[in-house]
Formats: C-alpha cells, structure tokens, sequence
C-alpha cells in the first residue's frame, strides 16, 4: 500500500497529482478524490495555515497511516498548503484509490474530517484588510465523533 504526503508552500495542480497516483495503481476498482480550495465568500481576501513543520508532517503521515489501517486501500495521498493562499487556490488533496469504492470514499471523508477539525494547523482570514483566527466549527467536530471507536 503506497501513501504519499506533501506539505506545501506554493500553489499546486490537484489534476497533475491525481493522474499519475491513480496509474500507479492497476486493477484499482476505485478512486475518490477530495479537493478544498480557499472560498472566496463573505468578503475573505485571503487565508493563511500556519504549522509547525515536524509536527504538522509527522501528524499527518500517522493519520495517513490510521485510514490505510482502517480502510482496504490500495494508495493514499494526502497534499496540504500552507502559508497565505487566495481565493480560488486549492489547501488541500485527499485521495484514495481502492478495490472497491465505499473504502475510498470512507477513507477520504475520515482524512478530510481529521484535518477541518483536528490538525495541526491555525487558521485565520483576512476580511476587510483585517486577520481573524479561525476555530474548527461545532459541525467539524460532530463529523469528527462519528469515527470514534
């Protein structure tokens, strides 16, 4: 099972990543992918994701593994921006390919509810000229519980 994890600080093309993951997987009877990009509503100028580098890359590559384990995957890739991104930019890519599609599907909806609402990143927006912080949202939160074990 192949997993691959990116943190980045410039744009990147989510296509120019899916196409090569999923030929690297023959026989894959499935593949789901999910992609964030910044809204550019309410008024948000722009977004930022700050880290810290060794925890932000080893939390990541633990939830990767946590899905692969939980999951009947063939690959996952898993590539996050950080710094100052504007509307219409992608943050992030989640992907998994599988035998069978309710494991992809699964295991991108458990690594997408990981990241929103427990991560290792802080958020803000910039709203008219202005820095708000951004907390995880009680709906995060409640999509997050229903992988309790």
């Amino acid at each position: 099972m192949a997993i691959t994890v990116k943190l980045l600080d410039k744009p990147f093309n989510p296509g120019a990543c899916v196409g090569p993951f999923t030929s690297a997987h023959p026989g894959l009877g499935a593949v789901c992918s999910f992609v964030g990009e910044v809204r550019g509503e309410d008024g948000v100028e722009a977004l930022e994701l700050l880290h810290y580098d060794r925890m932000t890359v080893r939390g990541m590559e633990r939830l990767a593994r946590n899905a692969a384990g939980r999951f009947a995957l063939m690959g996952l890739i898993i590539v996050h921006r950080t710094g100052i991104m504007l509307p219409g930019e992608s943050i992030v890519l989640v992907s998994a390919c599988a035998s069978h599609r309710r494991a992809a599907i699964d295991a991108v909806d458990y690594c997408m509810d990981h990241l929103k609402a427990d991560s290792w990143f802080w958020k803000r927006e910039k709203r008219e000229g202005n820095w708000h912080w951004v907390e995880p949202r009680t709906a995060d939160h409640a999509d997050l519980a229903r992988w309790s074990e």
